[in-house]
Formats: C-alpha cells, sequence, structure tokens
C-alpha cells in the first residue's frame, strides 16, 4: 500500500526533528540539551516533539526500536532443521560479517555510545530496552515450542539466547569507543562468535528445532 503525503510527511518531520536532536545530544552531550532547545533548532513546537517522542529519551535512542523484536524476528524466521539458536548465531554472523550498521560496525557510532555512557537516564532506557528484547524473545519460544506457563525452559532458553546478542552488541560498542574501524571490529566480533558458540550446552544449542518432532 502506498504512503499517503500526510503520512509521509509526518515520517519526515519526525525523522528531521530526531537528526536535530541527535546532532545536538552528539555536540553537547545528553543531559546538557533541553526538549525545548531541541524544538527550537527544529523550528517546531515543544508540544510538537512530544507528539512524536514521548519521552526525551526516545529522540536520542529512536533507531533502537527495531532492536526489541530482533531475536524473536530471527527466532520465528529459522529454517527448517535450525534450532532458535543456531538461527541467532547465523543472522549475528551474516550481520557482524557484512558489517552492518544495525549492529554499530559504522562509523560515528562511537561518538554515540559516548554519548550513552555519560547519561544515566540513556544508560537506564539501554537497560530497559534489552530487557524488553528478553521478554519478547521467551515469549516467542514459548509460542513457537507450545511450553506452558509454568515451564521454566523457554526462560532459561532465552537468557542462554540473549547473553549471545547482548554480548555481541557489548563488545561492538567497546571496540568501536576505543577507535576500532568497522571493519577491524567484525572481524574481531566473528571470531568471538566462534567462541561464545563453543561455550553453549547441546541442550542450548538444540532447542526449538524446527520441525523436529
Amino acid at each position: 500500500m502506498a504512503e499517503g503525503l500526510r503520512e509521509r510527511k509526518k515520517r519526515q518531520t519526525r525523522q528531521y526533528i530526531s537528526d536535530v536532536a541527535t546532532g545536538l545530544f552528539l555536540e553537547r552531550g545528553f543531559e546538557a540539551v533541553t526538549v525545548a532547545e531541541v524544538a527550537d533548532a527544529a523550528n517546531v513546537s515543544v508540544n510538537t516533539v512530544y507528539n512524536y517522542f514521548p519521552a526525551k529519551e526516545d529522540l536520542f535512542l529512536d533507531r533502537s526500536k527495531g532492536v526489541v523484536d530482533r531475536l524473536s524476528r530471527w527466532v520465528r524466521g529459522r529454517r527448517d532443521g535450525e534450532s532458535a539458536a543456531y538461527a541467532v548465531l547465523r543472522e549475528l554472523r551474516e550481520e557482524v560479517e557484512s558489517v552492518s550498521p544495525r549492529m554499530g560496525l559504522m562509523d560515528g557510532y562511537a561518538g554515540f555510545m559516548k554519548v550513552v555512557h555519560e547519561s544515566p537516564a540513556l544508560r537506564s532506557r539501554m537497560w530497559a530496552i534489552g530487557q524488553e528484547v528478553l521478554v519478547n524473545l521467551e515469549q516467542t519460544l514459548r509460542e513457537e515450542t507450545g511450553a506452558p506457563g509454568e515451564d521454566p525452559l523457554p526462560t532459561l532458553m532465552a537468557g542462554q539466547i540473549n547473553w549471545l546478542h547482548g554480548t555481541v552488541m557489548v563488545e561492538i560498542g567497546h571496540r568501536m569507543v576505543a577507535g576500532g574501524k568497522p571493519s577491524e571490529v567484525s572481524r574481531e566480533v566473528l571470531l568471538l562468535l566462534d567462541e561464545m558458540e563453543d561455550l553453549l550446552s547441546e541442550k542450548v544449542l538444540n532447542y526449538a528445532v524446527r520441525g523436529a518432532e
């Protein structure tokens, strides 16, 4: 379905406000910039900013929305004969090997992470996003396996599989902040993924195999 003019204008306005805010945060730090200053720089009202972004943190972490259901999407899209963990490992390797900006493998990511590290509010929101990822993954594993609510296995498995994604993202952030180049960090994290896979038990690696009886 084609995007209407009104919808396109709203999307463009939202993107513009987010871009302006991100520029200010990168320049001065998250805590030092007010929503009123963002509105003024974007030539919109404060109410307009809040209409698009309910909280100040949303202005800087707007692009993180796709992360919340990332693991669930990967698990639901696993191939025949592939387990949940192997699906996530495959997707992570493909993203890292392609030097994907979605994984933070891009110029400028160090500046982004520096702003996050210096802001308690952003660190708190990042933690909350991580919890959403975990909760979504647990629910997906229950749906995919038919496990009853009292079964603790999906919770335990979600923690193990989420560890893969969370550790990769943290390592990429650390290495980029330390001055690593995207292509170099990509190669280093691919080796790390091999080591991480070796640490997982067979029970984890063979959980929720698609097509298994």
